[in-house]
């Protein structure tokens, strides 16, 4: 069933959807990526399972993602790391397995840590990782942009960067990028509390495996899995991959 979280107040409100199932525990919880939305291939698979297992689940869209009211151009980390813990403090009664897919891997991480310190009761009880885009505003956009990209963003707060998952160009903000640089979890270890499955494609254009290999180097005092799919994409979304994805929850559930 269709439900909604208010999050913000004044003329930074934005209304949040939310697709909630209910279902025996540990809730699974879906937390997507860049210009993605929750009724995505992955998402959808996900929430077939759990129909059919009678597991709990919860997934949402950002705001200016989907469902979800708010304008794209405004989203930066901060913002969206916001909405997904308004989420989960609404709708979550026991410790959650986060599925965070690219962008949505590095919110989860910082989920985790947030809930660590600030909600134990609501810390993850182990978290999926698909194509973790941990860091990706400095790591794998701006660390990858040459010089007149870089300049245009500085003089004029946006570039359009093409896509090869949409028709219409990705507007990568100065905002989002400035943003980005105080949610950074490379460099230092990154604790989780709980055991991280990740499930990464070697073919993957947009989060390179070897960015995934770093991340994995921080996370040195959790039960770490890393599944390596030779001929893998970045999304990950063939039958196999979603049995996969599948499977990794289960083993963590």
């Amino acid at each position: 069933m269709q439900q909604s979280v208010t999050v913000g107040s004044g003329a930074d409100e934005r209304r949040i959807a939310v697709l909630h199932r209910e279902g025996k525990g540990p809730p699974v919880v879906w937390i997507g990526g860049f210009k993605s939305d929750m009724r995505a291939t992955k998402a959808s698979a996900i929430d077939s399972w759990a129909d059919a297992q009678g597991r709990a689940f919860l997934r949402f869209d950002y705001s200016g993602h989907g469902e979800s009211g708010g304008d794209f151009e405004q989203g930066t980390i901060s913002r969206w790391l916001e909405e997904a813990l308004a989420v989960m403090g609404q709708f979550l009664k026991e410790r959650p397995i986060l599925v965070g897919s690219s962008m949505g891997g590095w919110i989860s991480l910082l989920a985790a840590r947030h809930l660590l310190e600030k909600r134990p009761a609501l810390a993850p009880a182990g978290i999926v990782l698909i194509a973790p885009a941990t860091d990706m505003t400095e790591k794998l956009m701006w660390g990858r942009f040459p010089e007149d990209i870089r300049r245009a963003v500085e003089e004029t707060g946006v570039y359009y960067r093409p896509s090869a998952y949409s028709e219409d160009p990705y507007p990568i903000t100065r905002k989002l990028i400035e943003d980005g640089r105080r949610h950074l979890l490379l460099g230092k270890p990154i604790q989780t509390g709980c055991p991280v499955h990740i499930l990464q494609g070697m073919e993957d254009p947009d989060v390179p495996w070897n960015h995934v290999l770093e991340l994995v180097e921080h996370l040195p005092g959790d039960n770490v899995s890393l599944t390596l799919i030779k001929d893998g994409d970045h999304r990950l979304s063939r039958d196999e991959d979603l049995e996969r994805l599948i499977g990794a929850i289960e083993a963590i559930a």
